[in-house]
């Protein structure tokens, strides 16, 4: 069965998880900017992994313009953010990126990764400046609140390798 790990990173984290999921499967890895098309469709199994952005998987329109040509492989996704894993984020994650019907063939992974204020580009920097001001006007902070707070003075870097567990799990069933 032949594998291949794409995926779009702008701090890190989805790069260093796409890394991992490579080595453990032995799979060959692009970026999404040098993955040709023509060449993907020969793999069996497909991974894509990319950060969220507003609740976004950047890059995901690489798989869901392509899906038909994924016919009878394996296709999953997986993306990065902040925040900690729950069953309101994975279903807010793939009802924002897949159609009911693209769900049916892509299998989803939510991937906790990290933030690291200093690597973002400005524009980013200006709307995640905006929304900790945002934060801050509330009244009373939730444990999340403070959190996100905090990650803007200290990077925070939630990876393990024990997180693609479940990706291993499925590739190799």
């Amino acid at each position: 069965m032949k594998t291949v790990v794409i995926y779009k990173s702008k701090t890190g984290f989805t790069k260093k998880y796409a890394e991992w999921i490579s080595e453990a499967l032995s799979a060959d890895i692009f970026d999404v900017s040098s993955a040709d098309i023509n060449v993907v469709t020969n793999y069996d199994t497909v991974i894509y992994g990319g950060s969220l952005y507003a609740v976004g998987i950047i890059g995901v329109k690489y798989i869901t313009k392509n899906l038909d040509k994924f016919k009878g492989k394996k296709v999953i996704v997986f993306a990065t953010g902040a925040s900690p894993s729950s069953e309101e984020v994975i279903h807010e994650v793939k009802d924002k990126n897949f159609t009911p019907e693209e769900q049916k063939s892509v299998q989803f992974f939510y991937l906790r990764g990290g933030f690291d204020y200093s690597k973002i580009k400005p524009f980013d920097k200006a709307l995640m400046t905006l929304l900790k001001w945002k934060i801050k006007m509330k009244k009373e902070l939730t444990p999340e609140a403070r959190g996100m707070l905090a990650m803007y003075d200290k990077p925070v870097d939630f990876t393990r390798r024990k997180n693609i567990d479940e990706i291993i799990t499925y590739v190799n069933s």
